[in-house]
């Protein structure tokens, strides 16, 4: 049976704010972030998933967290869901890095897979990561609908894995997901539905 999974980006956290990698490392959210979290609650309210699942960093946690409260869920932390570690980008924005090292801004721009940041997860690495634990989450939740809270790049890629996308497009097919918006997939074994993309919470549940 196939499973729904609704896919949130964590609100907004204080070097996101300022446009600096935060991969791996944990930052807290914004007065802005946490307002987000409450939007999304009650997104999760109206929509009403079985579940919650989050990654196990702090801003994710704490984004996910409101939508487990207001459902009288408990929050199920899942490992392998934490963002992409940026390497030698952690904690900067790509200016300062162009100031020390123009040609690695560069072969990231040109080709973000091949020219990932010194020193940073593998992008393949994350995507199977990624695609692993959510065809998990689906098998747990067969003709459920779930709300999984994670990360910007992290749930690019791994929607690029799940749908057959090119890794190394996919700031170009997904330039972007907003804090606290949801994406929502479906997964019937092997197979994945996009069916939207970058919803803003505030606007509640959708009906299909």
């Amino acid at each position: 049976m196939v499973a729904r999974l609704l896919l949130a980006r964590h609100g907004q956290t204080e070097w996101h704010a300022e446009n600096r990698y935060a991969g791996s490392s944990d930052v807290a959210l914004t007065e802005e972030g946490l307002r987000q979290a409450d939007e999304l609650a009650g997104f999760a309210a109206a929509a009403k998933p079985s579940a919650v699942f989050c990654s196990p960093q702090s801003r994710a946690r704490r984004t996910a967290e409101p939508s487990a409260k207001a459902l009288d869920l408990p929050l199920r932390v899942v490992d392998e869901l934490h963002e992409v570690h940026f390497g030698l980008m952690e904690g900067r924005t790509r200016a300062e890095l162009a100031e020390t090292d123009p040609a690695a801004v560069a072969r990231f721009l040109a080709d973000p897979v091949s020219g990932a940041f010194p020193g940073s997860e593998p992008p393949a690495d994350a995507a199977a990561r990624g695609a692993g634990a959510l065809r998990g989450i689906a098998a747990e939740a067969p003709g459920e609908t779930v709300l999984v809270v994670a990360h910007n790049t992290l749930i690019r890629l791994t929607l690029c894995a799940l749908l057959g996308i090119p890794l190394e497009n996919y700031r170009t097919v997904f330039p972007r997901l907003d804090n606290a918006a949801v994406t929502e997939i479906e997964i019937d074994g092997t197979r994945t539905g996009l069916l939207r993309l970058n919803q803003p919470a505030r606007t509640r549940y959708w009906t299909t």
